[in-house]
């Protein structure tokens, strides 16, 4: 299959079956089919075809979904975006991919409109709800105008169907391609999971970011392939995700452990009934055993914990592929896919020992856009490297221990440092700077950044902040500031960024 067949496939068999709620809307599968043929066929009539990349800065809403599953059926890539980047974290991503259109949201227009004379294969821009001017393609005049039928297009379920931005330590974000195959081969196994196996009379909930390869392939992609219905919560609330749950009955709950400790941490002497929640997932960063243990006491309910990378799909492994949960394990690998723990050279480490983890499976990315020296050194040995440090017992549960890579995990969000740092070294009043990742009871990790000032200048921390806000999306930008007359050195001249956080 590719990933233009899921929809078609459930609205085929199951035509009246509700496949979305939104904010009060339900969409059938005959109907979701329907839009998604429209917007295809007009993507089409654009000049968009096979291997085009189409940019979509959406956030939870339908439109996402209509765009994602549109820019399938005509064979074209997906380039999804974060709808917190700024213009000039756009600009560098449409380049690279060579974006031929951007679908964005009549909010986040203004991104659009300040890149579009700064990319040349830029050609279209569609924005969702209210068109700002008439230089955009409406899409609600898609969805009223083209036609329902699928457009004639072969597809081989080895093309690229999504390249996927996710950072490292070069400084620059790197585009993972995903083929349909990679992306429906990781929802396959949840059908079967031991645990949690999703079907037809599940009620997922969607609120993780759909830009986001967890809510878009795990969630939203699991749940039309298992002919589920799927509730897309625009923003995450703690009270509205727990009410929500308790009135819509949701069976499948897929969070982050930001969403987890919000709801331990909610103030409300209302209790919620999620007697219906079967199955509650973790990923995209590590759960503390405290936060899993005080929701399991609060709420009735034990989150199987889970991990994952952009380059896999996501998914590796989960608790719930094993017949019990270990608090603190990331579980044992998803059917189909190999872990296992290499050491120096590439050799396999014995049984609790400590090791970079190591993935291979058809849910393995094809490789980084434009960068074959990078895709050659992670797909070392023919396996994948994540750069996590992990290990694995005799039950064959894994855990990770630490990364390897610099890069700050926020809210299951990657900053690499070396972005933030080059911004900071662009202000007129800083002479070094060092940014580094310091624990955090709410997002796991947060930003800090350690700067040594020019001589005789004088600068705030809020400046500081308020300088990388205008630059940056909130989430990579520092939370704290430490001054110093000067950063501490290698003998390389490199900062010495293990004394940074050990110090922290």
């Amino acid at each position: 299959m590719n990933l233009g067949d899921l929809v078609e496939r459930q609205a085929g068999s199951n035509p009246d079956k509700t496949a979305l709620h939104f904010q009060g809307d339900q969409v059938t599968y005959a109907e979701l089919d329907r839009r998604i043929n429209r917007v295809a066929n007009a993507l089409v009539g654009l000049g968009v075809g096979k291997g085009d990349r189409v940019a979509v800065q959406i956030g939870n809403r339908l439109d996402f979904v209509y765009a994602y599953y549109g820019i399938a059926r005509t064979g074209a890539v997906l380039v999804p975006l974060n709808v917190m980047y700024k213009a000039a974290e756009v600009e560098y991503i449409a380049n690279d991919a060579g974006i031929k259109a951007i679908v964005t949201d009549a909010p986040l227009y203004p991104v659009a409109a300040a890149i579009r004379s700064k990319v040349p294969t830029l050609q279209h821009v569609i924005v969702a709800r209210e068109a700002p001017d008439d230089s955009v393609v409406p899409l609600a005049v898609i969805l009223e105008s083209q036609q329902d039928t699928r457009p004639r297009v072969e597809i081989d379920p080895e093309e690229v169907a999504v390249i996927s931005y996710t950072s490292g330590t070069t400084g620059r974000p790197k585009g993972a391609m995903l083929t349909h195959n990679n992306l429906v081969s990781n929802c396959e196994p949840f059908l079967t999971l031991p645990r949690c196996a999703l079907g037809p009379d599940d009620t997922s909930m969607l609120v993780l970011p759909l830009f986001h390869i967890y809510g878009m392939n795990v969630t939203l992609g699991g749940a039309m392939l298992a002919g589920g219905t799927a509730v897309i919560i625009e923003r995450f609330d703690a009270e509205l995700v727990l009410s929500t749950i308790e009135q819509m009955r949701v069976t499948v709950f897929y969070g982050a452990p930001p969403m987890y400790i919000a709801m331990n941490n909610l103030e409300t002497h209302r209790g919620f009934d999620l007697s219906s929640l079967r199955g509650a997932f973790s990923g995209a960063a590590a759960l503390p055993v405290k936060v899993l243990e005080r929701f399991n006491e609060r709420y009735g309910v034990m989150i199987m914990e889970g991990y994952g990378l952009t380059e896999t799909s996501p998914v590796v492994c989960t608790n719930a592929a094993g017949y019990y949960t270990k608090p603190g394990s990331i579980g044992p690998p998803l059917e189909g896919v190999e872990v296992k723990i290499f050491g120096d050279h590439d050799v396999e480490m014995p049984m609790g020992e400590v090791g970079e983890v190591v993935v291979r499976g058809p849910n393995v990315f094809t490789g980084y856009l434009n960068m074959p020296e990078e895709t050659a050194a992670a797909m070392s040995s023919g396996w994948f490297h994540t750069g996590d440090l992990g290990k694995v017992d005799a039950d064959g549960y894994y855990y990770i221990v630490d990364r390897k890579k610099e890069m700050v995990l926020v809210s299951g969000f990657n900053v690499y440092p070396r972005e933030v740092e080059e911004l900071l070294y662009r202000h007129p009043k800083v002479a070094d700077a060092a940014i580094i990742g310091v624990p955090d009871d709410y997002s796991g990790e947060r930003v800090k950044a350690i700067i040594a000032l020019r001589p005789g200048e004088a600068c705030s921390a809020d400046e500081i902040i308020a300088y990388c806000r205008e630059n940056l999306a909130a989430f990579k930008c520092p939370k704290e500031v430490e001054f110093r007359e000067q950063l501490p050195k290698l003998p390389t001249g490199k900062v010495a960024k293990l004394e940074l956080k050990r110090g922290a």
